[in-house]
């Protein structure tokens, strides 16, 4: 019996050490132990008690306090050896940052207040103004080679009404898909409104079903400057002044024609025809916007590869360190989002640094990226990848890092978790690579609910690993949810859980330690 037990452990040990002698590609196993398991949560409460201190405010794009935040975290990589490959480690990005001065909507003879009734977007409009005493209803303002809302309407010099969205039969089936997934025409309301541009409409309203989530949900980027860079479109001349309204604002302007609409929408629904409907409804708006140049910096730290033959292939490491800033008296310290992210990249670019001068690689070169411009809308990804300073083409993979130092309410019972977000949708074997560095290093649960394409929250477009993914590299995005204090003050470092923070990032080294030490490149065998 004894012996029998004896030969069944040397079984295990034996196909237990065979595992770890090769990368999931078959290629020799370097052990990366002796560096992921000095990441501390020590040095990363010195990282975060800095990055989310008082004194760098918030860190908004633009600020003094994000500006000593990039200070930071530039001489954290020059401590540990990383070159900067632009001057002081900085991708320097000019920024035009747009709020409202003034919006006001008024529509017969009763006004609306902004942020509650309706809500409009600094970035897609411009300083107008108008008064009507018409709308055209033009259902869904979609327009298709086999589907047009203005068919058979007129709408230049119009105010145009129609839903957000876009028209399901009554068996569930969208029509201009025909089946049930939805079109881009579902959630690209910058499609809807260029298209009533090119009608010549003289502004437009949306019908938003999910007006108050949708307003908690863009409150910050309305209320706290929203920013676009220079080559992004300019409003004026891509768009026309546009607002979202919510239903019960659609159902007062509309009046006594409300049943002309639904019956409208019915016709739509059943793809029978149907022609835009003029109402007649006084309606006045303004909007006043001002614009101001600001100048936000990616801060780069690299490490170049041992390997002469690979350290040509990059894969580049990122989180965002900006954040909300500071409103009246009170500070957005964002010590989750994304203080916990910047503060471990910084650590595990230390230790990568350590295995490279004690003789262990990486073989690959890594750019340690840490992002501005994120909570503006991906500015500073979209800023890299449109200005590359390694190119596009040998970068093999982005791991992003971006909110992993609390719990949401799906997981107040068991912190051990993370998402997994895109790892799957280019390559399978960064997905594999990942499962394996769990398996080895971290034993966390791997949550992939948002990784499903039909999640309505939509994280994996929502964060910096978006602007590598929709360039064909693949990328994996590492996020804990969304807590009670999300883009709120409250969001400060005594509610970090450090070692959950730590186990996240020995999976994550772990996984950008394959990456960078097998023999080939992951390969790209998906279309995303």
């Amino acid at each position: 019996m004894l012996k029998h037990l004896f030969g069944v452990l040397l079984v295990c040990l034996f196909f237990e050490a065979s595992a770890q002698n090769t990368f999931t590609d078959g290629s020799k196993y370097i052990d990366p132990t002796p560096y992921l398991s000095k990441l501390s949560e020590q040095d990363l409460y010195k990282h975060l008690s800095i990055i989310a201190s008082d004194e760098f405010e918030g860190r908004e794009t633009g600020t003094p306090g994000a500006d000593k935040a990039a200070d930071y975290i530039a001489n954290h990589y020059k401590s540990i050896g990383l070159t900067g490959l632009l001057p002081n480690h900085f991708q320097a990005i000019s920024f035009k940052a747009e709020t409202w001065n003034a919006i006001s909507l008024e529509i017969n003879n009763k006004k609306y207040k902004h942020l509650l009734d309706y809500y409009a977007l600094p970035n897609i409009n411009y300083t107008s103004s108008f008064s009507v005493n018409e709308v055209v209803f033009a259902g869904y303002g979609i327009e298709t080679d086999s589907y047009s809302d203005y068919k058979n309407g007129n709408v230049k010099d119009k105010l145009v009404l129609i839903y957000a969205g876009e028209p399901k039969k009554k068996n569930g089936q969208f029509i201009i898909s025909g089946n049930e997934s939805s079109s881009e025409w579902a959630n690209d309301y910058r499609k809807k409104i260029k298209i009533a541009a090119q009608k010549g409409a003289k502004g437009i309203l949306i019908i938003d079903p999910d007006t108050k989530e949708n307003i908690q949900e863009h409150r910050n980027e309305i209320l706290n400057s929203s920013m676009r860079m220079g080559f992004s479109e300019d409003p004026e001349g891509n768009f026309i002044p546009n607002m979202f309204i919510s239903p019960q604002m659609a159902k007062e302007l509309l009046g006594k024609n409300l049943k002309k609409v639904i019956k409208a929408r019915l016709k739509i629904q059943k793809n029978k025809a149907w022609k835009p409907l003029t109402i007649p409804a006084s309606v006045s708006f303004e909007m006043d916007k001002n614009n101001k140049l600001l100048e936000g910096k990616n801060v780069l730290g690299f490490l170049e590869g041992s390997d002469e033959n690979l350290k040509s292939e990059i894969i580049v490491v990122s989180a965002h360190y900006d954040h909300l800033g500071k409103r009246g008296n009170s500070i957005f310290n964002g010590a989750d989002d994304n203080g916990s992210g910047t503060s471990l990249i910084l650590e595990i670019a230390e230790e990568f640094a350590n295995a490279k001068k004690s003789g262990n690689g990486p073989r690959r070169s890594i750019l340690f990226m840490s992002l501005s411009g994120e909570e503006k809308g991906l500015l500073g990804s979209e800023f890299y990848a449109a200005n590359p300073v390694l190119p596009l083409e040998q970068t093999i993979a982005n791991v992003n890092i971006d909110m992993i130092g609390r719990v949401d309410e799906a997981h107040t019972q068991d912190s051990n978790y993370i998402y997994v977000i895109g790892a799957d949708k280019l390559s399978s074997e960064l997905h594999e690579i990942n499962e394996k560095s769990n398996e080895l290093y971290s034993n966390i649960t791997l949550d992939y609910k948002f990784n499903d394409e039909n999640d309505p929250n939509r994280f994996y477009y929502r964060s910096d690993h978006y602007n590598f993914a929709k360039n064909g590299i693949p990328a994996i995005f590492y996020f804990s949810g969304v807590h009670e204090d999300y883009h709120r003050p409250e969001d400060d470092i005594e509610k970090i859980m450090l070692s959950k923070v730590i186990r996240i990032g020995k999976l994550a080294f772990g996984t950008i330690w394959e990456l960078a030490n097998r023999d080939r490149r992951i390969v790209v065998d998906k279309k995303g």
